[in-house]
């Protein structure tokens, strides 16, 4: 894909869907000493999801996995479409756009591995993180140059955030 096109498809996203695992962290799941899940999120991500919304585009989470820690994160970063333990994401994202006046195309949707692909082939544009699945790779617009939990996150809301502020 150009970067033309690339960046049109980025100027045009009113709302970003992000996956969790793999994306927002490195995938990796930690456990406490009394079975409580631990998730670590990167600053720079978290810094670039409140500018994209500052910036006036809508954020979503969509995750297969439940989590205390995501429903924590999310609140600290002020995002209020969190949509956990539910595999079958599409049926969601579905509901969430016909909620938000939003079109596929003008969505962009985050992810690594294959319960992320329904949206990827939906979204107006597409990104795979650096570490994603190659099919996931494959049905991308875009790949990151970062991995899952480690800046792909602001990687992503800083070209969209390039491509609405440059022609």
């Amino acid at each position: 894909m150009s970067d033309a096109d690339l960046k049109q498809r980025a100027a045009r996203i009113k709302l970003a869907v992000f996956d969790v695992d793999g994306v927002l962290t490195d995938g990796r799941l930690y456990y406490g000493a009394g079975g409580e899940e631990l998730k670590v999120f990167h600053v720079h991500d978290g810094q670039g999801l409140k500018r994209l919304q500052a910036a006036g585009v809508t954020l979503a989470i969509i995750s297969g996995r439940d989590s205390a820690a995501v429903t924590r994160r999310m609140q600290d970063l002020g995002i209020q479409h969190v949509f956990q333990g539910d595999e079958q994401k599409l049926p969601i994202f579905d509901r969430l756009l016909k909620k938000l006046g939003v079109s596929a195309d003008e969505t962009a949707c985050v992810g690594d591995d294959l319960p992320d692909l329904p949206l990827l082939e939906r979204a107006g544009l597409a990104v795979a993180v650096a570490n994603a699945q190659p099919a996931i790779k494959q049905a991308a617009h875009h790949v990151t140059t970062a991995r899952g939990g480690g800046g792909a996150a602001r990687e992503v809301c800083d070209l969209i955030l390039a491509a609405r502020t440059r022609p």
